[in-house]
């Protein structure tokens, strides 16, 4: 069995904010699935789902965001899934709007949600995706634009990432998690280095 969690802060207030796009996505797979997101004792609303791929559950913390480790625990051990099976969805500030990235484990870096976790579960391995929402214009504060919603004209990046970030999931629900990073750690490296020789 997997866990699909994405990370947020609750309530209606933070709904639409570049920090909650864990959650968003979270939210538009159950709605895809045509599943409801129910409110369970583990600080956390739970659906569960049979796809062809796998046995799941998606999961949408209650708790702020740098508590999220308190509903992840609470949900893995509620319902025995090893960390390795529980894919976290998260706000990634150094990865530009509508690219995502697959890592299967490593450090948390600064996300407060992901060290939470880290902290709570005790351990890095877990895979998590990645959805970016940079990049951050200078001299923004970083906390403020986090909690700052998408604009308007920034949606069909969003919605563009979201669509990535589905295809990564079923690569990595199908045992496949290496390809999802081949397929989505290697592109924008390859965007990179050409956005770089045309700017010299």
């Amino acid at each position: 069995m997997w866990a699909v969690i994405g990370l947020g802060n609750p309530g209606r207030r933070y709904a639409r904010t570049r920090h909650n796009v864990g959650a968003r996505f979270v939210r538009s797979l159950a709605k895809e699935w045509g599943v409801r997101i129910r409110k369970k004792k583990m600080h956390a609303g739970v659906a569960e789902v049979r796809r062809e791929e796998a046995e799941l559950i998606l999961v949408q913390p209650t708790t702020y965001m740098n508590r999220s480790g308190l509903a992840v625990r609470d949900v893995l051990e509620g319902y025995g899934i090893a960390p390795r099976q529980a894919v976290i969805v998260y706000d990634d500030l150094d990865i530009p709007l509508g690219q995502i990235r697959v890592r299967k484990d490593g450090s948390a870096g600064s996300h407060k949600g992901l060290r939470s976790v880290v902290e709570e579960i005790g351990t890095q391995s877990f895979p998590r995706i990645r959805v970016g929402i940079g990049p951050l214009d200078e001299g923004e504060d970083a906390a403020r634009f986090v909690l700052s919603s998408f604009r308007e004209e920034e949606m069909p990046l969003v919605e563009n990432s979201l669509k990535k970030a589905r295809e990564a999931l079923a690569l990595i629900l199908g045992g496949r998690i290496e390809k999802a990073m081949n397929t989505f750690n290697q592109k924008q490296a390859a965007h990179k280095q050409a956005s770089r020789e045309m700017h010299h």
